[in-house]
């Protein structure tokens, strides 16, 4: 239980602090407001080293349905598990949205933009393009994987069981400043969402909340995030246990 409550937890903050500095760049009158896609990416990369610093050693802070299911192929994370990992993580993230709501409650009235609100809680591709918007979040995600494995290896850690290496020390740094890679290479086409509850948690909070001016949820859109990541997650991890393990 544990476990899972570090993975709520975890994700929690994840999206508090990500989804906040996308709500602090696109939202009307905020300080942060037009400060662009660097201020976003590393707001990014820092809500990853923080929620993992968080609870990594309670639980590896996988933080990502991809990350849990993708060790669980490669043998690396016990199948059990998966069930109360990945559920914890789409709660934690939903719950992170309502809070970046709360936090910016004036804004969403003074932000006229409807596509600017949703950006907030979710990703959307610079070009609908659907084989292209997937191969870009498989291959972002491949780097998820491939990386964490390369970061945790290189720490004298192989396997899936990385509580303790992520419960100090400069691994959870690492992960961030890998996500920030991430965005500032791969980010561009979809907007990495790289995590399926990243970007499907708050999506939902984008749906049920009473937000002021909102519009639709791109539904259609919705499943790539959600998709990609995991098969891009399981290719990483197995391309990395192939050439490495």
């Amino acid at each position: 239980m544990e476990a899972y409550i570090a993975e709520f937890i975890g994700t929690m903050i994840l999206i508090i602090l990500g989804d906040g500095v996308v709500a602090g760049v696109l939202l009307r009158n905020s300080k942060a407001e037009n400060s662009g896609w660097i201020v976003i990416t590393f707001g990014w990369a820092m809500a990853v080293a923080v929620a993992v610093y968080c609870v990594g050693q309670f639980s590896g802070a996988h933080i990502n349905p991809a990350v849990t299911i993708a060790l669980a192929v490669t043998g690396q994370f016990e199948w059990a598990l998966v069930p109360g990992y990945v559920i914890a993580q789409f709660i934690g993230a939903f719950v992170g949205g309502v809070i970046v709501w709360l936090a910016y409650l004036p804004h969403w009235a003074e932000t006229e933009d409807a596509g600017l609100k949703l950006g907030v809680f979710c990703t959307a591709p610079a070009i609908y393009n659907t084989p292209a918007n997937v191969i870009t979040e498989i291959v972002g995600t491949f780097m998820l994987l491939f990386g964490i494995l390369g970061i945790s290896a290189n720490a004298g850690v192989m396997g899936g069981d990385l509580s303790a290496l992520f419960a100090s020390g400069f691994a959870p740094l690492l992960v961030g400043l890998l996500v920030l890679g991430i965005g500032l290479s791969l980010g561009g086409p979809t907007g990495y969402a790289i995590n399926p509850a990243r970007d499907l948690g708050p999506r939902i909070a984008h749906a049920v909340l009473p937000i002021a001016g909102k519009g639709g949820n791109d539904w259609g859109y919705s499943w790539i995030p959600v998709v990609a990541p995991i098969i891009g997650g399981i290719l990483g991890a197995a391309t990395y246990v192939y050439l490495f393990g």
